[in-house]
């Protein structure tokens, strides 16, 4: 799930080389956290938060594969 954010967000920002991703496991939970630069946030947050969402609908059907539930904090 980690890789597939970084590669989705490295094609959206300006900046890739600041996309950073942090996975944490804890039983059936994965918690994703995502860090870019402060002038890609508009980009990965999209307007309305529409991009964010997609991309938390995304991981939630590769979680629904793997039976686990998966959060993304974008910071």
């Amino acid at each position: 799930m980690k890789e597939l954010v970084e590669y989705i967000v490295k094609g959206l920002v300006d900046h890739p080389e600041e996309v950073t991703v942090t996975e944490t496991r804890r039983g059936g939970e994965v918690a994703l956290q995502l860090h870019v630069a402060a002038d890609d946030m508009g980009r990965v947050i999209g307007k309305g938060g529409k991009v964010a969402n997609a991309l938390r609908a995304l991981l939630r059907a590769m979680a629904a594969k793997e039976n686990v539930r998966v959060t993304l904090d974008i910071d």
